[in-house]
């Protein structure tokens, strides 16, 4: 995809504000990129993160090596099946920290009205 728009894995790797080689380990599968950059590529490529993934030349995103060869022998509407748990598992697990975050916001309301209730009134001269 990235050949077929005729930029080179250095203007791909300046968009996305990394190195080089950074780009490149992902581009060999050496590094299993997050969600989030794997959104930033299909965006800068102006594709659809499902149709990142599901193209044969790019596979090797995301994959864990000792998983290559099964990924590789599976159907890309299988690969894709597995890619869309793996994004509901991250939205689950987003969606959770999110509710955590707002109870210790919550707490630390809670904990700042303690302590000014805790403190000395100032006396009146």
């Amino acid at each position: 995809m990235r050949t077929a728009n005729g930029w080179s894995q250095e203007e791909i790797a300046e968009k996305l504000h990394m190195s080089l080689n950074a780009y490149g380990c992902i581009e060999r599968g050496e590094t299993r990129p997050n969600l989030n950059r794997l959104e930033q590529i299909a965006q800068i490529l102006g594709v659809k993160l499902e149709e990142l993934v599901s193209d044969r030349n790019i596979l090797n995103f995301g994959i864990d090596s000792s998983n290559f060869n099964n990924w590789y022998n599976t159907s890309p509407s299988e690969q894709l099946i597995e890619l869309q748990h793996e994004l509901e598992k991250s939205r689950l697990l987003l969606e959770q920290k999110d509710k955590e975050i707002e109870y210790l916001k919550q707490q630390n309301v809670d904990l700042r009205t303690m302590v000014n209730l805790l403190k000395p009134e100032d006396k009146l001269s």
